[in-house]
């Protein structure tokens, strides 16, 4: 049975590994909320910004505190998971936090903590966090050592100064950059004639951040006496956290992924549904079976163009081309982190363009429920795009067009409901395939 604790009380943990949640009643007007931790060491402050797991930064070097990610239903969900065994022996607390994007904390219903047992699969503990008012961040509570085992305390202490407010507190070097300038809507790229698979050159280039070197202590003439070695140069420094996530919309609907600082590695693609009826669920939980696909059709830039999805097992590749990757096909909605695309951008000098969407295999249609997809690359901040307009009974949305400008790549907010299935998505953005009929079964 889980145990109930009030503000300030503490118990033992003893399960090796826990899964911290943060749950709460989504609403009409209510602010999102985001789960993060911060390492202490016994000073009661972070080593280093590693020290700090949240969605721009979601998982700790050590592996052991990693950012689960959200599960939207009737209740919103936030996890967290611990592996308090493998966590390094200078770290000495887990402070579990919450913030607020887009309101406060008072707008926020039935928020609670739950601390579990993943392996058992029983709740621990919970937390209810109550009667907040201006706060937009929540240290919620702690895991910390106590005689060699660990402990858990509730907390409830608020932050009218947000994430960033309660990052710095605890050691955190925070960046604030100033917004970009908002780029124009391109239109889709014309088709291009299928040409014969070639194999073509993908260099990565250079990523933008961190790649300043120290600097080499002149080479001395030859007839120099010796003279001491100089010391050597400091490293570069970690650049600062950054907290921001963008948010694609109408009026802001392009971004660069340069000028947002995200590099090489894979970019995960994410779709949530906000359920309109009871239930709980991450995807396809909503009213009865539902088998929603998410897929991309994609143009490389030596002419070769198909697409990735489950129908007719066509999940791509990761590390060969087209470099885009489907991670399974979840029929059931069985499983909680719903079905992932996975982008390399180690490869985008080999991407002409990308068209992210979603189909309905099976099951109800876009206006039986609200949908968020997230964008989550290895670097810079995570992006957002909110599928909020009526669907009017389709079955298919394009929602994002990420495409090759001049060696950058930008994704564009599509939202673009389509009445009928692949093909139908195929011919709204001139992409030219062959399409057969296929089924599942």
């Amino acid at each position: 049975m889980v145990q109930q604790l009030g503000k300030g009380q503490n118990t033992p943990v003893t399960a090796t590994k826990v899964r911290a949640v943060f749950v709460w009643r989504p609403g009409p007007g209510s602010p999102g909320l985001d789960a993060s931790a911060l390492l202490l060491g016994t000073s009661g402050r972070v080593a280093g910004d590693e020290d700090f797991v949240f969605y721009n930064q979601p998982t700790h070097p050590s592996g052991a505190v990693r950012h689960a990610g959200k599960e939207e239903g009737s209740f919103s969900r936030d996890a967290l998971d611990i592996d308090l065994g493998a966590l390094p022996p200078s770290v000495d607390r887990v402070v579990l936090a919450a913030s607020a994007h887009s309101g406060t904390f008072a707008g926020i219903s039935g928020l609670h903590l739950l601390v579990s047992d993943p392996t058992a699969e029983v709740d621990l503990v919970r937390f209810d966090i109550e009667n907040a008012t201006v706060e937009t961040a929540m240290l919620a509570g702690e895991l910390y050592r106590r005689g060699g085992a660990w402990k858990f305390r509730a907390i409830g202490q608020g932050y009218s100064t947000g994430l960033e407010g309660l990052a710095t507190d605890f050691g955190i070097s925070v960046s604030t950059p100033a917004p970009a300038p908002r780029s124009q809507a391109v239109p889709p790229a014309p088709p291009r004639p299928h040409i014969a698979p070639t194999p073509a050159p993908a260099t990565a280039p250079a990523p933008r951040l961190n790649t300043r070197k120290p600097e080499r202590a002149p080479r001395p003439a030859p007839q120099a006496p010796a003279a001491p070695a100089p010391a050597s140069a400091p490293a570069p420094a970690r650049p600062p956290v950054r907290l921001s996530k963008v948010t694609l919309t109408k009026a802001s609907p392009m971004v660069s992924l340069a000028k947002e600082g995200i590099t090489g590695s894979r970019m995960r693609v994410n779709l949530n549904w906000v359920q309109a009826a009871p239930g709980r669920g991450m995807l396809k939980r909503l009213m009865g079976p539902t088998d929603l696909d998410l897929c991309c059709l994609w143009e490389l830039s030596d002419g070769r163009k198909g697409i990735v999805q489950a129908l007719g097992n066509m999940f791509g590749s990761k590390d060969s081309p087209p470099y885009v990757f489907l991670d399974g096909d979840d029929r059931t909605g069985a499983v909680s982190t719903g079905e992932n695309l996975y982008i390399n951008l180690d490869h985008k000098a080999s991407f002409k363009r990308l068209l992210i969407f979603a189909f309905i295999y099976k099951g109800v249609t876009f206006d039986d429920a609200q949908a968020v997809v997230t964008l989550t690359p290895a670097t810079g901040p995570e992006l957002e795009i909110r599928l909020d307009e009526t669907g009017g009974g389709a079955r298919s949305c394009a929602i994002a067009l990420v495409q090759n400008q001049g060696g950058d790549l930008t994704i564009q907010r599509e939202v673009r409901y389509i009445k009928g299935n692949q093909a139908k998505v195929d011919q709204a953005y001139n992409w030219g395939l062959q399409w057969t009929a296929g089924s599942k079964d």
